[in-house]
């Protein structure tokens, strides 16, 4: 079983925003399997397919960003998934609209979601997949996560999200976190 993990804020005021860009790959995702959110749990949405007779269970904390690990711990406890079966999907500014890193641990970086997470899982070692919002130039950072893509950036934010969607593919098919870094970090 995996859980995998999109990182935004709730509330129709916040779709679309820089800062939802997890939640938007798990919409996608849930789209593409033609399942939908239909359950909540433990402060989160939830929607699940089976691939290969494995489980894969996406959820959206419904905690708001900077609440993120008090949702997903229980989670994680509820299903008895281990760490190393969790992905979180998040917004990152120090990278392009659309570019794709993929990590297996590391701090926080500033990202309070993540912050929190490392809280409450008592852990850095969590993989992550971190998808650019780009970086403010003329606005504070907490305006710039809540402000929404130009036009001329949703092309590069929809191949952004289809690249999600395969490396997600590839590590849930293969099972090595490994080698869809080394397949999918080559920006």
């Amino acid at each position: 079983m995996k859980l995998i993990v999109g990182l935004g804020n709730i509330g129709k005021e916040y779709d679309g925003t820089r800062h939802n860009v997890g939640f938007m790959v798990l919409d996608e995702l849930a789209k593409r399997e033609g399942i939908s959110f239909n359950k909540v749990k433990n402060e989160a949405t939830l929607a699940d397919f089976m691939f290969k007779g494995e489980k894969i269970i996406l959820a959206k904390p419904l905690t708001y960003m900077n609440g993120s690990g008090r949702s997903v711990r229980p989670l994680m406890d509820f299903y008895k998934i281990p760490v190393e079966d969790v992905i979180v999907i998040h917004d990152d500014m120090d990278l392009p609209v659309g570019h794709l890193r993929l990590r297996q641990k590391g701090s926080a970086g500033g990202h309070n979601g993540i912050k929190s997470l490392i809280s409450h899982l008592g852990t850095q070692e969590f993989k992550r997949m971190k998808i650019g919002i780009d970086h403010p130039q003329r606005m504070s950072v907490v305006n710039w996560v809540l402000s929404r893509f130009t036009k001329e950036q949703q092309n590069q934010l929809e191949r952004g999200i289809n690249e999600a969607l395969a490396a997600l593919d590839n590590w849930i098919d293969t099972d090595n976190f490994m080698g869809t870094m080394n397949k999918y970090n080559h920006k």
